[in-house]
């Protein structure tokens, strides 16, 4: 099954998903980890829809990225997730679409049109998108290098990209492991979520541009990334 589920989409979906979040996926995070919360004042005059760029270590990143938006955010914001991942199963499919608002994209087909045709139906229908722009998962907490993807929906949609730094998940809950764990010395993880501020939407040809602020918002924040080896190139050509 790789079909996006709509069903988890409509009220009563969004209704079950706050429950789930803030029930469970709120007390459980912080049992392992002390949450903070930065930059949400780059929200303010912004009107839906974003498409929120953020980086990826933990499957925790998802339930942090949407608890920490305000509610008005949070209820019409989706997560674009691994089709090969997450919606090979039918059960696995239903029950991430219902708990985090995911959609399906195929990560073989990274920027074709027919890859993100599911993301330009939810941008459509006034719905803000999470994407995590590596791909993947980190397995080392390191920001590898960054697709353009979201730049490409942007232009073509005229929206603004809101970078998100997530901090502190990869030794709360790396890759490979199914639960969170706290620090040797028994003391939780500190987690931090950084909203930067808007990236304006630019031409499909600059898109290595746009993903190359958002990498720079990343190394602002203190994480270490890996550079646009192509960009830097040119830019190394034209001074």
């Amino acid at each position: 099954m790789t079909e996006d589920v709509e069903w988890a989409r409509s009220g009563p979906g969004v209704i079950v998903r706050e429950l789930i979040l803030s029930a469970f996926c709120r007390p459980v995070i912080s049992l392992y980890a002390q949450r903070e919360v930065d930059g949400l004042t780059n929200l303010d005059g912004l009107a839906q829809p974003v498409i929120f760029v953020a980086n990826h270590c933990s499957h925790i990143d998802t339930p942090l990225i949407l608890r920490a938006l305000p509610w008005k955010w949070r209820r019409r914001t989706g997560v674009a997730a691994a089709a090969d991942y997450f919606y090979k199963r039918r059960l696995l499919a239903q029950l991430v679409s219902l708990a985090f608002s995911t959609v399906p994209v195929d990560r073989s087909e990274r920027v074709r049109p027919d890859a993100v045709s599911v993301l330009d139906r939810l941008l459509r229908e006034q719905w803000s998108l999470v994407v995590f722009a590596e791909g993947t998962r980190s397995r080392d907490g390191m920001v590898g290098p960054l697709q353009s993807g979201a730049a490409v929906l942007a232009a073509q949609h005229g929206l603004p990209i809101i970078p998100v730094y997530v901090e502190g998940t990869h030794p709360t809950m790396p890759a490979g492991r199914r639960w969170p764990r706290r620090r040797r010395d028994g003391r939780r993880h500190h987690v931090r979520v950084a909203f930067g501020p808007p990236i304006a939407p630019r031409s499909r040809a600059e898109r290595r541009e746009v993903m190359e602020q958002v990498r720079l918002f990343f190394e602002s924040q203190g994480a270490a990334t890996t550079p646009n080896k192509r960009l830097a190139g040119k830019q190394a050509v034209a001074a």
